[in-house]
């Protein structure tokens, strides 16, 4: 990595740090080029260059993903989530949250995909409940993997903030012009966010890079191995803020029933789309849960 890169890459680590830990507040074009240490003109090219995304879609996008995170896990009044997601009223706050989650904030939290899960849960649990086409078990595979290696950055704290390491390993790949040679995007979760508390919570957001060559990795930045082995894979359409469910459908339903005894290892994620590109609701996502 060349000292150039190395001081973009540092700059880019303090505009995501900055933008995770103030979402609640205004964040414009020339706040974040001050953290830059750059002009607002030059720095959004620059980011915009690395990301293929603007800066003010970045933020949206992850106020979103935060909203929708605590429709589903907390609560809160929608009233009160708009507000800390930047909007000055309920009417835009679900204008725009429809636009990319597909349904107003209100629906989602009462019947977005991740009820279907619930439903399931709740139906194994009752043994009486019959099922319909929105209760449908999903569909899991086993299959063998080979091992391989991904770089990337670990990440502290709720699973929900994991994008902050995936924007750092994008934007060191980014810099390094390895983008064409990524090929898998990854995530390790190595603890059980129920028994875990969040702040103890350790994951890992990588990518699988195919090339001979590869620049010394930064300060931070780590190489994960994923283990060769059969896994049972479940595949997702929607929102990262729905999984907790899937989990535990996974675990408390499936793995009971197919016979099969988990191995000791994590579980991980391979995201097989951009959220920078579809929209939230087609977002696709296989979990791998190892087995013996």
């Amino acid at each position: 990595m060349t000292p150039q890169n190395s001081q973009y890459h540092k700059r880019i680590q303090k505009v995501i740090d900055y933008m995770y830990g103030h979402l609640d507040q205004p964040l414009d074009l020339n706040r974040l080029a001050d953290v830059a240490c750059m002009s607002p003109y030059h720095w959004h090219r620059v980011y915009h260059g690395i990301y293929g995304e603007t800066l003010a879609n970045t933020v949206r996008r992850l106020r979103l993903h935060r909203a929708a995170g605590e429709l589903v896990n907390t609560q809160r009044g929608i009233s009160d989530i708009a507000k800390e997601s930047g909007y000055g009223s309920v009417q835009a706050f679900n204008r725009v949250f429809s636009e990319h989650y597909g349904l107003p904030p209100a629906k989602y939290k009462q019947q977005g995909s991740h009820k279907s899960f619930q439903l399931l849960i709740n139906s194994n649990a009752e043994g009486s409940s019959p099922m319909t086409d929105n209760t449908k078990a999903p569909e899991v595979i086993i299959k063998q993997v080979d091992g391989f290696k991904i770089i990337g950055h670990p990440n502290h704290g709720s699973y929900m903030n994991i994008g902050n390491a995936f924007e750092k390993t994008f934007g060191w790949l980014g810099i390094n012009g390895l983008m064409p040679h990524t090929r898998r995007s990854i995530g390790i979760y190595y603890d059980d966010p129920a028994s875990v508390p969040e702040p103890d919570l350790r994951s890992f957001a990588g990518a699988e890079i195919i090339t001979d060559t590869t620049p010394e990795f930064p300060p931070g930045m780590e190489e994960r191995e994923i283990p060769a082995g059969k896994y049972a894979v479940l595949q997702l359409k929607g929102p990262y803020s729905e999984m907790a469910p899937a989990y535990q459908w996974l675990y408390g339903v499936w793995l009971p029933a197919s016979g099969e005894e988990v191995a000791d290892q994590p579980c991980f994620e391979e995201y097989l789309n951009n959220p920078r590109e579809v929209p939230a609701t087609e977002l696709l996502t296989n979990i791998y849960m190892p087995l013996k």
